[in-house]
């Protein structure tokens, strides 16, 4: 079974979200796998998803009410088989924390999504939760499959 982790700034929005719609494609498509979600930063643990995002995503049956914010761990290298990153900068800070000799992979979410954008923008400010909601189904299909792919 792979283990991944979607990691963003604050685990309030887009990181869950990508946590919540991985998980809903891989169980309709039969897919076991393991899947969390964690924010570089500490401001909103323990805090639901924000309301726009649990918002848009019900909008397209997923239910994400049940998540709640936490801050990535030196362990989570090790938790899990690839760690998925929003956006350069939350990659970078996800490097400054593995720990030495790590080899988990630290990838942009949306190398997958077989676009030219390569970071999901952050909605939190500006908005765009369907938009968000677009790159991150498209990144979540492309990794589903790869991972349900026979190694």
């Amino acid at each position: 079974m792979t283990r991944i982790l979607f990691v963003c700034l604050g685990n309030i929005c887009r990181s869950p979200t990508a946590e919540g719609v991985f998980r809903g494609l891989a169980e309709a498509a039969g897919v076991a796998v393991q899947v969390d979600s964690a924010g570089t930063g500490g401001w909103h643990v323990g805090n639901p998803p924000d309301r726009r995002a649990q918002a848009a995503a019900a909008a397209r049956s997923y239910d994400l009410s049940g998540l709640r914010a936490r801050q990535v761990c030196p362990e989570d290298f090790d938790r899990f088989d690839l760690i998925l990153a929003m956006d350069r900068s939350n990659r970078a800070d996800l490097e400054r924390l593995r720990p030495a000799g790590n080899t988990t992979p630290v990838r942009l979410f949306l190398d997958y999504a077989g676009g030219s954008q390569r970071e999901v923008p952050d909605p939190y400010y500006e908005g765009g939760f369907d938009r968000v909601l677009d790159l991150i189904e498209a990144a979540s299909r492309g990794v589903l499959r790869q991972v349900s792919q026979p190694q």
